[in-house]
């Protein structure tokens, strides 16, 4: 019975140690394949998906990992008193920090002229493009507006907030990108 006993004990020791054996070599193979992108997705910490978009000219605008620069996307309607709250601000944003951010205000399902001449009528000047058919919104899971998502230089998600946004809010999250 003893004798029993300690082959059961080491044939645990021996199933156990392969066991082991066997996730050392799979942590150190995992640590030698260096995970080179982020899983894509549209929540904190995803690689944006890429999109293209046309702007108020017509011309299609493509969004991702730009020139190497921050990409900040706001999606708005001119319908919505909070977008039209935070515009002015965005507007000022937008201006003042357009040699080291794109930043885009992406209109949801309304039409050209309409957004057009909004953004005469408001003397505003950021760049805007049109999500005609809703489509990029619903990539992005867009359930409220405004909704505003911070991309870092790598086109990783940094920031997304469901609300007004203030431009204050936008510097400190550039910050260190």
């Amino acid at each position: 019975m003893r004798k029993l006993t300690m082959i059961l004990l080491m044939l645990a020791v021996v199933i156990t140690g392969c066991g082991n054996t066997s996730s050392t070599g799979k942590a150190a193979e995992q640590a030698q394949t260096p995970k080179t992108n982020a899983e894509q997705g549209v929540t904190i910490g995803k690689q944006i998906p890429t999109f293209t978009l046309k702007n108020l000219d017509g011309k299609p605008v493509e969004i991702g990992v730009i020139n190497n620069k921050v990409t900040i996307i706001n999606f708005w309607a001119t319908w919505c008193p909070p977008c039209r709250e935070e515009m002015p601000e965005l507007n000022k944003f937008a201006a003042e920090n357009s040699d080291k951010v794109i930043f885009v205000a992406v209109n949801i399902q309304e039409d050209k002229g309409k957004v057009g001449d909004f953004m005469k009528n408001n003397k505003y000047t950021m760049p805007v493009l049109l999500d005609t058919d809703g489509a990029v919104a619903k990539t992005f899971r867009v359930s409220a507006i405004p909704t505003t998502v911070i991309v870092d230089k790598e086109g990783i998600i940094k920031y997304r907030k469901s609300g007004t946004v203030t431009r204050s809010e936008l510097e400190t999250n550039i910050r260190g990108l």
